[in-house]
């Protein structure tokens, strides 16, 4: 599984659309994603402060057999492979989301179940 940490914003355009797509697939030509043992990494760097958030759980072999080209690449600025995503993401590839955001201390914590 691959995890997205998503604008709530983008998650409800997907739910009229039937496909997750977000500003860095337009910026960038990849959407962002990461393995579970980056998703709090990536919360504290990049999403602190942001209450507005859910957190997107994707299954790969949906995503391959839709014919979406996932690639894991080196990412120098962490040190570390991270899967990019070069298309739209159907619905159908999300297995479960959950509300996501920082507590009072401004933590991140993943939610139970995952």
């Amino acid at each position: 599984m691959l995890y997205r940490i998503a604008d709530l914003v983008d998650w409800n355009r997907a739910q009229q659309t039937g496909f997750f797509a977000s500003s860095d697939l337009a910026a960038e030509g990849f959407i962002h994603s990461s393995e579970r043992s980056q998703i709090l990494e990536t919360a504290r760097r990049y999403y602190t402060g942001r209450p507005e958030l859910v957190l997107l759980e994707w299954d790969e072999d949906t995503l391959a057999a839709a014919g979406v080209r996932v690639e894991r690449e080196w990412v120098e600025a962490r040190q570390e492979h991270f899967a990019h995503i070069f298309a739209p993401v159907p619905l159908a590839a999300v297995r479960r989301h959950w509300a996501f955001g920082p507590d009072l201390a401004d933590e991140f914590t993943l939610p139970a179940g995952l």
